[in-house]
């Protein structure tokens, strides 16, 4: 049986070096600068996760970011511990919340923020 493992998340951007440095700033994700057929390349490891970041131009013909909910993928999740702490320190660093810390279900908390391109995030802490 074929084996899948997951290998990236690809993003679009107007301004790739500012969105990876909204990763960089907001979750201490790595960013990655190198050259792709001649061009420069700026991608980001988010928690193990590579992300990469391809630049859009103002002619590409790409359409706005889908406002939430939307059908297809709707946010990335990321484990945290101590939610409540985690979102105190993001809001210090500007981030936009869309959803406070909310109890689900017991031991498990969320809350959501907007990222660059109107991307969703979610924070999960499964030891609340």
């Amino acid at each position: 049986m074929t084996m899948f493992k997951f290998d990236h998340i690809h993003l679009r951007s107007p301004n790739p070096k500012e969105t990876a440095a909204y990763y960089e700033r907001m979750f201490d994700a790595t960013v990655i600068r190198s050259e792709k057929g001649g061009k420069p390349r700026v991608d980001v490891n988010l928690g193990g996760q590579m992300v990469f970041i391809a630049p859009v131009g103002p002619d590409d013909g790409t359409a706005d970011a889908p406002r939430q909910p939307h059908m297809g993928l709707e946010h990335l999740g990321l484990i945290v511990t101590d939610i409540d702490d985690v979102v105190a320190g993001l809001k210090a660093k500007g981030a936009e919340f869309t959803m406070e810390p909310t109890t689900i279900r017991p031991g498990t908390r969320i809350a959501f923020l907007r990222g660059p391109e109107n991307v969703s995030i979610e924070l999960v802490d499964r030891n609340a």
